[in-house]
């Protein structure tokens, strides 16, 4: 939708851990995307309870709320959202994502009339996000469920997080694509230090686990892990913020950080 990349993307459950701000400024018109967490069944750790506050907040705050489901599969957590959305004030459209990997067509319309009879929802929009597929047409629609107002941002801006911000996520994505199993949910990456130079950006970055047994995991044999994801992070980092990156990282262990309220406000998680 805004022609760029602002959140993190892998297969896993939980990669957005925050709430981040989309701005889409066109002629006339300012659109607030708001990307949040995703609501969990399991409250689990004080990690996961922070993230539900927050998808909530985010909830009783939109003037519009557009629910993403995988048309190829309807899952007990989207009947979970749909239960807290039936307490929303505000209209909500459903957007039903991986249509191109429905065949043939006629399943798709199938698909659309079993999430439509669900919910009460002002539209439900077929897309592809990989393909690009119908988010035009989205992105015509929305504004006639937005109230009017002045500009909140910038014309300029984006997104309201800073560069160390978008750097944490993308090394964290890395991780998180190369790592299996539960590993991806037990670290965090926080940023020492950047610094533009004239040769280009110094990065430092610390990747944080709970566990010694996970350290090891992090690093890789010899360092393997450690170096594949610096490799394919610099490249990303680089391309972000447009010079050359000289990133290094390293591995600690903050035990039982992910259920901790302290150690997560000290990370960088913020509560709603």
């Amino acid at each position: 939708l805004m022609g760029r990349k602002i959140s993190i993307v892998t297969a896993k459950p939980q990669t957005t851990r925050h709430r981040i701000l989309a701005v889409h400024t066109a002629e006339k018109q300012q659109i607030i995307f708001v990307d949040t967490p995703g609501l969990h069944r399991k409250s689990g750790k004080a990690m996961n309870r922070l993230m539900n506050r927050t998808a909530a907040s985010a909830l009783a705050d939109a003037d519009l709320v557009l629910f993403v489901s995988d048309v190829t599969r309807w899952t007990e957590e989207d009947d979970d959202v749909l239960e807290r959305l039936k307490a929303a004030r505000s209209p909500v459209i459903a957007l039903l994502n991986k249509v191109d990997k429905v065949h043939p067509k006629e399943k798709l319309l199938e698909g659309l009339a079993a999430v439509s009879s669900r919910f009460d929802f002002a539209e439900v929009v077929p897309i592809s996000a990989m393909k690009n597929e119908n988010l035009s047409h989205l992105m015509a629609m929305i504004p006639k469920f937005l109230p009017e107002s002045p500009p909140l941002f910038p014309e300029d801006m984006y997104t309201d997080r800073n560069e160390e911000f978008h750097v944490a996520e993308i090394i964290r994505e890395k991780l998180t694509l190369m790592l299996h199993q539960e590993m991806p949910y037990g670290l965090t990456v926080q940023i020492e230090r950047l610094v533009r130079e004239p040769r280009g950006i110094a990065i430092s970055a610390v990747i944080w686990v709970e566990r010694d047994s996970q350290k090891g995991i992090a690093i890789g044999k010899n360092g393997s892990v450690l170096k594949k994801v610096g490799r394919a992070a610099r490249l990303d980092i680089a391309e972000r913020l447009g010079q050359p990156v000289y990133l290094e990282l390293f591995v600690k262990v903050k035990s039982n950080w992910a259920d901790n309220e302290k150690d997560l406000m000290n990370l960088g998680y913020e509560a709603p």
